[in-house]
């Protein structure tokens, strides 16, 4: 699934939260897991959330695009950041829950910090780069 509302928690313990909707049919899956992956998209990576997205869509259907980290959780390979985070918990919040996780593993690539990332917002996607950022 792609979650939009994904935000650093806690340095440490290294928590991250975000909220997962009733909508989507991905959420049982989700809420059931002990341990899930949180991957971090740039620009290159906007079909990677698209799929993600996509409702129905067969995620793992090209061996090629994913492989598994030590816990056996399935990411995709072109991701730049690939994090592995145990479920510490989940709360309920309207027709969401929210979801805190720590991460256990972070897999990153060299060329993570140079990423354009990913954003979006207005109902499209958007990179950022130095042109986006607010003069004063």
């Amino acid at each position: 699934m792609t979650v939009s509302s994904l935000s650093s928690l806690s340095a440490e313990p290294p928590l991250i939260v975000f909220s997962v909707s009733d909508m989507s049919s991905s959420t049982p899956v989700v809420l059931s897991a002990d341990s899930l992956v949180v991957q971090m998209l740039d620009a290159e990576c906007a079909w990677l959330a698209k799929l993600g997205a996509e409702r129905g869509a067969d995620r793992f259907g090209d061996p090629t695009t994913w492989s598994t980290l030590s816990g056996g959780e399935p990411y995709f390979v072109d991701a730049p950041v690939v994090i592995r985070a145990r479920v510490i918990e989940r709360v309920r919040a309207g027709s969401s829950t929210l979801c805190v996780v720590e991460a256990v593993e972070i897999v990153e690539k060299p060329a993570a910090s140079a990423a354009r990332p990913l954003v979006y917002h207005n109902r499209t996607w958007h990179e950022l780069s130095d042109e986006s950022a607010l003069r004063d």
